[in-house]
């Protein structure tokens, strides 16, 4: 009987605690106007109405029963979902200064110390790490020769390191990975790794982690619950290690740069970094501090390494699917270039279907799908809503890359979305891997150089063959989350 009183009176307690939960969300939704949504449980939110493996494929899902601007509550924060690329756009260019700060993602947080760098960062802080980043990534040659200069040289040590595997199959992450940074890091550290270099190589185990790790199941639950998450065991914390072990890395670049400092002849980022704390350093406000320059070299470190990279290597795997695809690059290639000098970005507006070919890579592959949250600076009347300040939006970048309303074939691989009818080039508003407004991807540009004379490069001296049937080969993600991770595969580079 007592057992029974207890019982009774939990349940009591659970129902009243629901009915009161229920009322505060919709009191809250009615009194911000806020877009329609599922009803939140207590605590939980709606959580369970979200695949944990593909979240972005959920969020999609529920936009078809409450349209493209919708709210969901992860756990106990309330998010505005965007899916469509009108009403992404809308947002993030039409409202730019309304959607401009940055969104609440416990991960990114721990990564950037509370919200210091150039990517967590918001307000002045932001501001001032953004303008002073791209003014000195352009001083050391973002989107000049002298870094075109920087890729094709790693390009050419990429291509021989695959003509030392006698064409024998191989996993390519790594060999990607270290091309890739090599190009970041020339700029921020002021020299590039040899490719055996035990540093070298535990640094991109660690940044290949953390990329594993956002998308992870674990990490997603951290974005939800990251007080409770975060103090318990599990596959998380290898990716904590992996964060601490990047910025003890970085801290320990920064105090040999300190020793060595010429003011007169700044050698990379972090010169003109400290360069610019010394200048600061009787400002009382200032950004330009230790937190300052580990995170924003974390960011550009980060940023500058993982996402090009698995998208080299994603975009190989694309290619041996589609064997007719690389035979007409390969056709291209002969035609433009030839075989005896080296691509070069102004070769780009020469070369139609290989640009249309590395846009549709990025398109198809939806990298981050989610996009990094973004934040309401100010109570925004949105379409049909209020949206209160400090809400986080979710900007579906899903949702943009596979609108149906810009791309025919939203679901598979076709070039065509990129050309025109007599074979030109085309832009295409749903192109948006890079996010959009003022919080584009600082990098884009240097992004989107790397892509093509790396493509370009490997594709003029190498034909693709996988040691597996193509029709076996997988383009689904092995794992989706904060980013879509291809299958491992392998694949074997034979010279042309």
């Amino acid at each position: 009987m007592e057992i029974f009183s207890t019982t009774t009176l939990l349940l009591i307690v659970c129902l009243i605690f629901l009915i009161l939960s229920i009322t505060h969300a919709r009191k809250h939704q009615n009194k911000g106007r806020l877009p329609p949504g599922p009803t939140p449980l207590p605590i939980i939110g709606n959580i369970l109405q979200l695949n944990g493996k593909e979240v972005f494929k959920s969020l999609n899902k529920l936009s078809e029963k409450y349209g493209p601007v919708y709210t969901i509550h992860m756990g106990m924060e309330t998010v505005v979902v965007l899916c469509s690329c009108d009403a992404v756009k809308e947002a993030l260019i039409d409202n730019a200064d309304d959607f401009g700060a940055r969104g609440h993602m416990p991960l990114l947080e721990r990564i950037s110390s509370g919200g210091h760098g150039v990517v967590a960062s918001n307000g002045e802080r932001w501001k001032q790490l953004r303008r002073f980043s791209l003014m000195t990534l352009r001083n050391f040659g973002m989107g000049k020769k002298s870094i075109e200069e920087r890729i094709q040289e790693e390009a050419y040590f990429l291509i021989e390191e695959f003509r030392k595997t006698s064409c024998k199959s191989l996993d390519p992450t790594f060999y990607f990975s270290k091309a890739v940074s090599n190009v970041i890091c020339s700029v921020v550290f002021g020299s590039r790794f040899e490719y055996e270099d035990k540093t070298f190589l535990k640094l991109l185990g660690f940044l290949h982690e953390i990329f594993k790790g956002f998308s992870s199941v674990w990490g997603q639950m951290y974005n939800v619950f990251p007080k409770v998450v975060g103090k318990i065991p599990g596959p998380h914390q290898k990716m904590f290690k992996a964060i601490d072990g990047i910025q003890k890395f970085i801290e320990e670049r920064v105090k040999m740069h300190k020793e060595t400092l010429d003011p007169s002849s700044p050698r990379d980022f972090i010169d003109c970094f400290l360069l610019k704390m010394e200048q600061e350093k009787d400002v009382p406000q200032t950004e330009f501090h230790k937190k300052g320059i580990v995170n924003t070299t974390f960011d550009l470190f980060g940023a500058g390494t993982e996402t090009v990279s698995t998208t080299l290597r994603y975009g190989l795997l694309i290619l041996l699917k589609h064997a007719d695809v690389e035979e007409r690059i390969h056709k291209e290639i002969d035609q433009v270039i030839g075989r005896n000098r080296a691509p070069c970005i102004e070769d780009r507006s020469r070369m139609p279907y290989m640009d249309a070919v590395i846009h549709e890579i990025q398109r198809f592959i939806d990298l981050i799908p989610m996009g990094i949250p973004h934040k309401a600076t100010r109570d925004v009347h949105f379409r049909d809503f209020i949206i209160p300040k400090d809400t986080t939006v979710y900007t579906m970048l899903s949702s943009v890359l596979q609108d149906p309303k810009q791309f025919k074939y939203p679901n598979e691989f076709n070039p065509g979305h990129f050309l025109d009818e007599s074979g030109k080039f085309r832009r295409n508003d749903g192109y948006m891997p890079f996010s959009s407004g003022k919080r584009i991807c600082v990098g884009e540009g240097l992004a989107k150089m790397e892509l093509f004379l790396f493509f370009t490069t490997i594709l003029q001296n190498f034909t693709l063959r996988s040691p597996v049937d193509p029709e076996d080969l997988d383009l689904t993600p092995q794992m989706s989350g904060f980013g879509n991770m291809p299958c491992t595969y392998e694949l074997c580079f034979i010279p042309r």
